[in-house]
């Protein structure tokens, strides 16, 4: 086990009955990111983005929910 500060950002809804919690991750090391934790019945999937990468998805997710 690590010694990660979590913070929940954001919990999201989805289609289906699943959701998305969004959390901020700090490392000991001082490396920030942003984690993404998916709800699918007893499935769980964590994602875990460095800043760049967080911004080119919220970039693709905005063009997408615009078209």
């Amino acid at each position: 086990m690590t010694d990660e500060i979590l913070t929940d950002l954001q919990e999201i809804a989805l289609p289906y009955s699943k959701r998305v919690i969004l959390r901020e991750v700090k490392f000991p090391s001082g490396m920030k990111m942003t984690r993404l934790v998916f709800f699918e019945g007893k499935r769980v999937t964590q994602v875990d983005l460095d800043a760049e990468t967080a911004e080119q998805l919220a970039g693709a997710l905005m063009s997408a929910a615009q078209t």
